[in-house]
């Protein structure tokens, strides 16, 4: 990540970043129907990560649990972590087999790789 001001940028460092999104995910995202952290608090390199989704109001998803698996690489945040539904969904963005977030997703729905964290995920 990279902030600019007044003409000079300063690069996030990769842990900072991460630190900053599992303080958002322990407090839950909005309603709380979003949350996320780590697998092991002794990651020092904060790679594995475990999240729960709870199927919004008036859909399909309704009153249902789903947990999933997130994996930051060494090259997050410039490239997105890979997810892994460890429930069933039915979704087209979603691998009915692996229950993999299917790579090209991103790019069909114009969301920019880059702007992508775990929250976004």
């Amino acid at each position: 990540m990279t902030l600019s001001s007044g003409g000079s940028s300063v690069v996030v460092p990769r842990n900072f970043r991460l630190l900053e999104e599992l303080e958002r995910g322990e407090k839950g995202i909005g309603d709380g129907t979003v949350s996320y952290g780590m697998d092991d608090g002794d990651d020092i390199y904060m790679r594995s990560w475990t999240g729960t989704i709870i199927g919004p109001l008036n859909t399909v998803h309704e009153g249902r649990i789903y947990q999933l698996k997130l994996f930051c690489d060494k090259d997050y945040p410039e490239m997105p972590p890979s997810v892994r539904f460890h429930s069933r969904i039915n979704m087209a963005c979603v691998n009915h087999d692996t229950g993999l977030i299917i790579e090209h997703w991103a790019s069909c729905h114009k969301i920019p790789k880059r702007q992508k964290g775990v929250a976004t995920t």
